[in-house]
């Protein structure tokens, strides 16, 4: 089980672990960890929502919670309870970090771009500021 508080820290340090990739010109993995970020920003939100002090992690730990085991971001931000209110005010910062999937990590690196890694990033903080 994660910890609630050590998902938010988890989250945040994350997305400093991309910015530090972007400066470093490392495109596909700052734009893989920002993702990361977001869903384990929701995650924590979906824990802060539901009370729960620790989110699933293990297979054994989602054996009654078969549909929390996601890694989706419109599905976590579904479960989160601030779906409408992200969809309404963030569109455009939801629109640039939702196209993002656990499989980006096996995209060729060449197809990253600098500009896709800094709109990632910049989406990134303003949604974990509204998370």
């Amino acid at each position: 089980m994660l910890a609630r508080k050590d998902i938010r820290l988890l989250a945040k340090e994350r997305l400093r672990d991309a910015q530090v990739l972007l400066r470093g010109r490392r495109y596909a993995g700052a734009i893989y960890l920002c993702g990361y970020a977001v869903e384990l920003a929701l995650k924590w939100l979906i824990c802060e929502t539901l009370r729960w002090c620790v989110y699933p992690a293990t297979n054994a730990d989602f054996s009654e919670y078969r549909s929390f085991k996601t890694h989706d971001l419109d599905v976590l931000l579904h479960l989160s309870g601030v779906e409408k209110r992200i969809k309404t005010k963030l569109f455009t910062q939801w629109s640039a970090v939702a196209q993002w999937n656990p499989e980006s990590r096996y995209n060729p690196i060449a197809k990253a771009k600098a500009a896709d890694a800094s709109l990632m990033i910049t989406s990134a903080k303003v949604l974990l500021r509204a998370i």
